[in-house]
């Protein structure tokens, strides 16, 4: 390993690795890892460390004594304090409170005396799955190539699970693949010196929301500024969404603030209701020093498109897929511009607003101030009286919950208030999927429910950590996808600091009824003009999405045509086609093809080329 190597931490988010301990039997296995344009990184054996692809800049590493580290990702640490952790090293939970300093998104992998500690970050964004390949233990961030190397199939049952909507926690974090495991993003995965032994520590937890939102809004855009810093830093030029939305207008005027020169982009929606776009030319009016390029909404792909296209190889299914074709669209159009990165403010809606259900704690412990509440969100979204009342009186653990979301998979939708103030959305099963593959959901939501425990015991808390997974599982994939266009994304709102930072205030300050964003709209006082501080909407793009079910339906009959999914008799081909033929039916309305045509798409993915020869892996 090179003894020193400092980033400037762009992190061009296609950096993918597996791990290794410094054995013979690891580097035995470690073989099957080489391919072409894969880089090594080693011990200071010789034996590998890391394998995978990296760009110089997404790499810090450090050695110091029987200790070394190495970020993978973005992360402005300085490299001489990467050195110094080094050579203090005694214990590789020592790790914990520094990792938790750090400012980016970023893998951390370290060795000492032999053991090996692997972790990805709390937001999901950055995963670590493992695997005994041979008797040896190998770390990577990726599922698939652990089950290449495995030589394993997917799942059927794992499959089934994925076609539930939405798959809930424990379930959502499982590998799709028998013999390869999920590490959960908050805990480091441990491997011993014999490269056998595997624990898992947890290294974060989510702070206490106890802040007032005064002392917390500059804690916020501190640490955003610090986010959007990491990627702007070093110059050049940057382009930013600007969606007119305050999450991207927030990271717009975050790095018109930074060394580099920024480039904003807009998509108009199609929808003449749609009022992005002048709130986007209001921002950008007061960004002089910012180019400002609109695209036009015309030219825009709808949901649905290019999906019997899609090559890209992931790790596990996506509904990203859908939207695949509008998040990348402009990308090239950036890069002509000479655009490095591009940032977009996507997660704002995750971590700066937060979920309604902390009102189910609040009724018990701050009952007046809960009742005015609850009047303005009954009003805000026409929960009924009745169905409000028994959703706060609803106490049922998390795991009586979800065992009680298997006793009829394909009931109706609950009402929204039984979701807003409950676990979540309960799972759900369609028409068109088998009733062997509705068994093997039902029997795996049973078995997880028996010892399942929620990501919090307060269901607020538990639903704005699984709504964040939810989101950063989808922003992994696209970061993937974008990192094959050759200008890579970044979503600062998702890095953990930023996240901490949200989480830390009173729940009771953050969700309102009478306020829109009220933790951003605070944060980002002085710095975003009060004029964009002022909007209390946005915008959705279901014309977009009603559009594309009927202009791309030739494509969906085709997708089902030869239905790998059917293939495998998890969904009913005939019904699927059935429905491809009437896009308008009320049956398809709020996503619900979403999961199983992720999964299909997936499947597809995973086969040899047209050419006949097998897909490259990572």
């Amino acid at each position: 390993m090179t003894e020193l190597h400092e980033s400037a931490g762009t992190g061009h988010g296609g950096a993918h690795f597996a791990v290794f301990t410094d054995r013979a039997d690891a580097a035995a296995a470690a073989r099957s890892f080489r391919r072409p344009g894969t880089r090594v990184l080693a011990h200071a054996s010789g034996r590998p460390w890391l394998i995978g692809r990296w760009d110089d800049d997404e790499l810090v590493t450090a050695r110091a004594g029987s200790a070394a580290l190495a970020l993978v990702g973005t992360c402005p640490v300085d490299a001489a304090e990467v050195r110094r952790v080094a050579g203090r090293l005694r214990d590789l939970a020592d790790l914990d409170a520094w990792v938790r300093s750090l400012p980016g998104s970023f893998h951390l992998v370290a060795a000492l005396d032999g053991r090996t500690r692997v972790q990805g970050t709390a937001s999901g964004l950055r995963l670590v799955h493992h695997a005994d390949l041979g008797g040896v233990t190998v770390a990577a961030t990726r599922a698939d190539w652990l089950a290449a190397a495995l030589g394993r199939a997917p799942d059927r049952a794992q499959l089934a699970v994925r076609l539930l909507w939405p798959v809930p926690h424990p379930l959502s974090e499982a590998s799709l693949w028998e013999g390869v495991h999920a590490v959960p993003p908050d805990e480091a995965l441990v491997v011993a010196a014999d490269g056998r032994g595997v624990r898992r520590s947890r290294w974060w937890m989510p702070p206490e929301p106890v802040q007032a939102l005064a002392e917390g809004a500059p804690r916020v855009r501190q640490a955003l500024a610090e986010a959007v810093d990491a990627r702007t830093r070093g110059g050049g030029v940057v382009s930013c969404d600007l969606s007119g939305g305050l999450d991207s207008t927030s990271v717009c005027f975050l790095a018109d603030r930074s060394p580099a020169r920024v480039v904003a982009s807009t998509w108009p929606g199609r929808d003449p209701a749609d009022t992005d776009l002048e709130w986007a030319r209001r921002a950008a009016r007061a960004l002089p020093d910012v180019e400002h390029v609109v695209w036009d909404a015309d030219a825009s792909p709808l949901v649905y498109d290019d999906l019997l296209g899609i090559d890209d190889l992931l790790d596990e299914p996506t509904i990203g897929v859908m939207d695949r074709s509008r998040v990348l669209h402009h990308l090239p159009g950036m890069a002509r511009r000479g655009s490095r990165i591009h940032l977009t403010g996507i997660g704002g809606d995750h971590v700066a607003w937060c979920s309604e259900a902390y009102y189910h704690r609040l009724a018990r412990t701050r009952p007046l101030f809960a009742l005015r509440q609850l009047r303005g969100f009954r009003a805000l979204w026409q929960w009924p009286l009745g169905g409000t009342l028994r959703a706060l009186a609803d106490n049922r653990p998390y795991g009586r919950w979800l065992r009680d979301c298997t006793v009829d998979l394909r009931g109706a939708r609950p009402a929204t208030v039984t979701t807003s103030l409950g676990w979540g959305m309960p799972p759900r099963l369609f028409d068109w999927v088998t009733s062997d593959a509705a068994e093997l959901a039902g029997r795996a939501l049973r078995d997880a429910a028996a010892g399942a425990r929620p990501l919090h015991p307060d269901r607020g808390l538990h639903t704005d950590l699984e709504q964040i997974r939810g989101c950063t599982r989808i922003i992994r994939q696209w970061d993937h996808m974008a990192a094959r266009t050759g200008l890579p994304m970044a979503s600062p709102f998702l890095d953990d600091r930023v996240i901490e930072a949200c989480l830390a205030v009173r729940p009771a300050e953050r969700v309102s009824p009478w306020r829109y964003k009220p933790l951003l709209t605070a944060a980002m006082r002085g710095i975003v003009p009060e004029e964009c501080l002022r909007r209390t909407d946005k915008a959705a793009a279901s014309m977009d999405a009603a559009d594309g079910l009927r202009e791309h339906r030739a494509d969906l009959m085709a997708l089902w045509e030869d239905s790998r999914l059917e293939r495998l008799g998890l969904v009913d081909g005939v019904a699927l086609r059935r429905l491809a033929q009437r896009p308008s039916t009320p049956e398809l309305h709020d996503g619900v093809l979403y999961p199983t045509i992720a999964a299909e798409v997936w499947l597809r993915g995973l086969e040899p080329a047209r050419d006949g020869t097998a897909p490259a892996r990572p």
